[in-house]
């Protein structure tokens, strides 16, 4: 994205030098460190962030809103042998750190013993840092940030005359500082960015209404897309859905778009978590080193990948990250675990406190969208999903959806008020194919998926 000239408004930690901000940042975890271990605590373990960021929405060419946050927090955990407490602030003031760290610890000692509280093992935390290149603060100015967002709108407004009306175009811009620390001696600092350009707009023909929108987002505001390009999407995608019909009942194949075909991941996720096994909540149960998926899939974790949303030397416990396969050659080959599920599984942690790190399934296929159309010949196409129909410990699948009905290979018409059903774990092994069109705007990054037959309710 090209910049504009304006006076720029001050990334986060305005008024003083990063290096000054993050000795401050370190210095809050030490103090409640320190407070924890003069108050007995047999351990200890802080998370420290501040961020700061403005957001412009625009609306038929008017200031919609504008809005400033500068947020920062403390959150504490301390453990008496294996008994935890932990307690938050957001005063960085002395006293206020040593007030927090007393509550955590008084806490901790009424609560019962857990034999899978604590720290992660030591021999598992990070002690190499390499720069992921996840900093990129832009100094945007209020007028430069709300040219940006009426140029996408305007774009997005005179790309077709059945676009009747807008909700608006939205530029946002954030970045922070956050610091894990714990007793054990683990010090871990994250400077990082996240900017967006997004429009959503209505088109109307006839007596029917449709809306859609389009976004982009990064690290760094060098990568976005131009704005333009981004409300000429928003539009595009809009008009497309004009003139939709109901979805007929029956069976067929199905194509989820690059920009919902990532849900069928966060699923896996969800089914492989620490909570949902020791808790025997899941249709994939003790089904580590079986066979899950079409023996052409492969699911890999990618932490460090440089400028990426998922992007993590370390996990939400210090402890170190590595690129692995979550499934290879169809086959589950790992969970997604912290210290404490994998304690209560009688394993080690993956390196998953707090989540996954830039899950990808890889492309089966060097076709894109467009092609796979042509491959499934006559099906739906899914571009939208709604409600939340989805059981994880059954499998049980059944969403809402928006989408096009497709015929002898191409778009005939757009399809609304439809639900899709089946089961995950027979979805997981009906995928045909895996496009080579990536969404990489996500922490869970999949191209089209070609799912060879699912239920269809409509008419």
């Amino acid at each position: 994205m090209k910049n504009r000239e304006s006076s720029p408004v001050a990334p986060a930690g305005a008024g003083e030098p990063e290096g000054e901000l993050e000795r401050r940042i370190a210095e809050v975890a030490e103090i409640a460190l320190a407070q924890a271990r003069d108050l007995g605590a047999s351990a200890a373990e802080v998370e420290v962030g501040q961020d700061q960021g403005m957001s412009v929405t625009v609306r038929n060419g008017g200031v919609e809103t504008v809005e400033h946050n500068r947020d920062k927090g403390l959150t504490v955990t301390v453990y008496f042998g294996h008994r935890s407490g932990n307690a938050r602030t957001t005063d960085f003031a002395a006293d206020a750190i040593r007030s927090s760290v007393a509550s955590a610890c008084t806490i901790a000692k009424f609560t019962e013993e857990d034999p899978c509280n604590g720290l992660a093992e030591r021999d598992l935390l990070a002690t190499e840092f390499p720069d992921l290149d996840l900093y990129h603060p832009w100094p945007l100015g209020m007028e430069q940030a709300l040219d940006i967002a009426t140029d996408c709108e305007a774009a997005a407004l005179s790309f077709d005359s059945r676009i009747s009306n807008t909700e608006g175009a939205t530029l946002s811009s954030h970045q922070g500082i956050d610091v894990y620390a714990n007793s054990d001696g683990f010090r871990g600092l994250v400077r990082s960015s996240r900017h967006s350009v997004s429009c959503s707009v209505i088109a109307g023909r006839d007596d029917s209404m449709q809306r859609d929108y389009w976004y982009d987002s990064a690290r760094d505001a060098a990568d976005l897309a131009e704005p333009r390009a981004v409300g000429e999407k928003a539009a595009q995608r809009t008009v497309q859905r004009l003139g939709a019909r109901k979805a007929r009942t029956g069976e067929y194949p199905v194509l989820f778009h690059p920009s919902v075909a990532g849900s069928l991941l966060s699923h896996l996720v969800g089914a492989i978590s620490g909570p949902s096994l020791y808790r025997r909540a899941s249709f994939l149960l003790d089904q580590a080193g079986r066979r899950i998926f079409p023996e052409f899939i492969r699911i890999h974790e990618q932490p460090h990948l440089p400028k990426s949303a998922g992007g993590a030397a370390f996990d939400g416990e210090g402890v170190r990250t590595a690129a692995r396969d979550l499934v290879e050659n169809g086959v589950l080959r790992g969970y997604v675990l912290d210290s404490y599920a994998a304690r209560k599984l009688g394993t080690r942690t993956t390196g998953n406190a707090g989540g996954v790190h830039n899950l990808e399934i890889a492309p089966t296929t060097d076709q894109d969208f467009q092609q796979l159309i042509g491959e499934m010949g006559r099906g739906l196409v899914v571009t939208e999903l709604i409600g939340f129909g989805v059981n994880t410990v059954t499998g049980d699948y059944s969403r809402g959806a928006f989408g096009f009905w497709v015929d002898n290979g191409e778009i005939q018409h757009a399809v609304q008020e439809f639900t899709i059903a089946g089961n995950l774990a027979e979805m997981f092994n009906r995928i045909v194919a895996v496009g080579a069109d990536v969404e990489r705007r996500r922490n869970l990054r999949s191209g089209s998926i070609l799912v060879e037959q699912m239920t269809v309710a409509g008419k």
